[in-house]
């Protein structure tokens, strides 16, 4: 007997064998990935268009999602990175007057395939318990195959062959192809002369972070992440930046090297996310893959030196293994580049969320101050750099 796929019917598919079902949602067909969630409880849009998400599937663990719709102004990329898309119960309409087209629509528009009517509860609390993992989203035509629906079995099977995340070199693969420049917004300097120019590393930058730049009068060189040191200097800036971004920052390795040419010539350096990550093994510390990562805009960290708890946007699930008390010298190179000291650390798991250089014009954050989505908390991090870039130190 032929078997006739339901357009509506979805499957989720774990790699341990675990199988969810539920509705389609956006569009139909497969995708696989690797499974994470997500605590936030808005900012759906910048979740969805944030490209450290490439080839992750993302579980949301607010209940309702959709309900604002999608616009034209809060997206932080070109386009939805995210693999896969997981909600428990999505809006049946977008209520707000932003809103221009419906969620459901612009997942279908993008090609993104998703699933709704997922107990997303149950599912984050299996994924606390076991750590994320390779996953699949199946609908419609999917589940079919020769004219019968597809096993479990066979499911899981496809699930395994995608690849890990661990060891991944992603971030080249969302970078941008061209270089642009970000100007100084109107009116933030006195006389429209930018307070210092910076070469801005994409390893997947999310829109608002040279905006933030922008706003403290910045000129802002965004490059893509295959630049060289060569095309670093010919800009001559003032600073460097490296972004968040997707990936295994163990494969980094034109990053790293990359960075240490900064570091090397002194020139001030501001890292988030990845750029975090980056610095560590530049320094010579390892990295190590987080059981279930942090992701959301609800993170407690605190800054060491001003002992001020801050409430922060995260999107990560590797880490930098460095000491957390004190002082340390970088392991690199017989510690060419110092002592260093844990900044940031995680109030949740002890995690490391910030390195600073004592004896480089160096820092970074392992989170996300350009607040979008999230809070504002962090902002204080980019007149930070500013103040790094001009001081007559430096």
């Amino acid at each position: 007997m032929t078997t006739t796929a339901n357009p509506d019917r979805a499957l989720l598919v774990l790699e341990d064998g675990t199988v969810h079902s539920g509705r389609a949602y956006g569009a139909r067909g497969t995708t696989v990935g690797e499974i994470v969630f997500n605590t936030g409880m808005t900012g759906y849009q910048e979740t969805l268009t944030d490209p450290s998400y490439h080839r992750q599937i993302v579980v949301m663990t607010a209940p309702h999602i959709g309900n604002t719709g999608v616009n034209d102004e809060d997206r932080e990329s070109g386009r939805i990175w995210v693999a896969g898309y997981v909600v428990r119960d999505p809006a049946r309409r977008a209520s707000s007057w932003r809103s221009q087209r419906s969620l459901d629509d612009e997942l279908e528009d993008q090609g993104v395939v998703g699933i709704s009517d997922v107990d997303t509860r149950a599912l984050t609390r299996h994924l606390r318990e076991l750590g994320v993992m390779r996953a699949g989203i199946f609908s419609g035509d999917a589940l079919v195959r020769d004219g019968r629906a597809r096993t479990d079995e066979d499911l899981v099977a496809e699930v395994r062959r995608a690849p890990a995340m661990s060891g991944a070199d992603l971030a080249q693969e969302v970078s941008t192809d061209t270089a642009y420049v970000v100007e100084p917004v109107e009116g933030s300097t006195p006389d429209g002369t930018p307070v210092a120019t910076v070469v801005a590393v994409d390893l997947g930058i999310k829109s608002m972070t040279p905006q933030r730049l922008a706003e403290r009068g910045v000129r802002v060189h965004v490059v893509p992440a295959a630049a060289t040191n060569e095309q670093i200097d010919a800009l001559e800036p003032d600073g460097v930046f490296f972004s968040n971004g997707p990936g295994d920052p163990a494969a980094a390795t034109h990053e790293v090297e990359l960075l240490r040419g900064v570091l090397d010539r002194r020139t001030p350096f501001f890292g988030i996310c990845f750029g975090n990550q980056i610095l560590g093994r530049a320094l010579g510390y390892g990295t190590y893959k987080l059981a279930y990562g942090h992701r959301g805009i609800n993170q407690p960290v605190m800054d060491r030196r001003t002992r001020t708890v801050e409430v922060t946007a995260h999107n990560h699930g590797f880490a930098v293994d460095a000491p957390l008390e004190g002082e340390s010298t970088a392991p690199h190179d017989d510690g060419r580049y110092g002592r260093v000291v844990v900044s940031h650390v995680g109030l949740n798991d002890q995690v490391v969320e910030g390195l600073e250089c004592l004896d480089l014009p160096a820092f970074s954050v392992q989170y996300h101050p350009e607040a979008a989505a999230g809070p504002h908390d962090a902002a204080y991090l980019f007149d930070r750099f500013v103040e790094l870039m001009t001081s007559k130190e430096n």
